[in-house]
């Protein structure tokens, strides 16, 4: 793995209107080429940190670097919702969702923006004909496939995943969280994974972050934060979850 950064987040805070801070002086680097496991109960501030990373929040203070290997190109990561459904256009078939990114790039003649949908759908594991099929026709897993699919047609350097298996049934979960990990070595993704569910994270991501009522109160490698966690709010998640033993 590259162990530039890719991200580098520093005293970030964020608060909205008539509420208290959502974001609590947030500073932590994303390696590129990892997989960061970012952890919390709902409503600690996980989607609000994602959106202010995506640039659609702007922080009240603090700063958020990115690290691109490609200066001539605009730095924007892609995004993937608990929801498939509610993220893709019901009255556009697959293929126009896909294509449509190309689209707005422009530049790229329309049998080749075709192509590419193609690919990316082999990619995700699913056959051209997907491309002819609405949202309404799929399955929950071959939604957030297409999701998945759309959010990487810009060849993004960084993908935020928030919650992307959370609304599927456990066989698809892991079917879903294969393709992710796949999909990470193959293209050297760099994945930011938001997730409350403690054994994924530890499955998948190189290190993690513990985040509670918007603080980072806890982060390191997998292993260190499982096995030897310093923060009690993190022994109370590890044990809710049936990892760690009460002590």
């Amino acid at each position: 793995m590259q162990t530039e950064n890719i991200l580098a987040v520093s005293d970030v805070n964020v608060s909205y209107k008539k509420k208290a801070e959502v974001l609590k002086n947030i500073s932590f680097e994303m390696k590129r080429g990892e997989i960061l496991g970012l952890v919390g109960e709902s409503g600690c501030g996980k989607s609000t940190l994602a959106k202010a990373i995506l640039n659609i929040l702007k922080p009240e203070s603090g700063e958020i670097v990115y690290h691109s290997v490609y200066p001539e190109r605009i730095f924007r990561p892609q995004m993937v919702f608990q929801d498939p459904y509610s993220s893709l256009n019901p009255a556009k078939k697959v293929g126009w969702i896909l294509e449509e990114p190309l689209r707005l790039k422009g530049g790229i003649p329309k049998e080749k923006r075709r192509q590419m949908v193609y690919e990316m759908l082999r990619k995700t594991g699913l056959d051209e004909s997907f491309a002819e099929r609405y949202p309404s026709q799929l399955s929950g897993g071959q939604r957030q496939r297409i999701a998945i699919a759309g959010a990487l047609m810009l060849e993004p350097e960084l993908l935020i995943a928030d919650e992307p298996v959370s609304a599927l049934d456990v066989t698809i979960q892991a079917q879903v969280v294969e393709l992710l990990m796949k999909l990470h070595r193959d293209m050297n993704l760099s994945v930011l994974f938001i997730s409350h569910d403690l054994r994924i994270v530890y499955q998948i991501c190189d290190r993690v972050i513990i985040m509670n009522h918007g603080e980072i109160v806890e982060s390191g490698t997998v292993d260190e934060v499982y096995f030897s966690p310093q923060h009690e709010y993190t022994k109370t998640l590890l044990y809710a979850a049936g990892i760690r033993q009460e002590s």
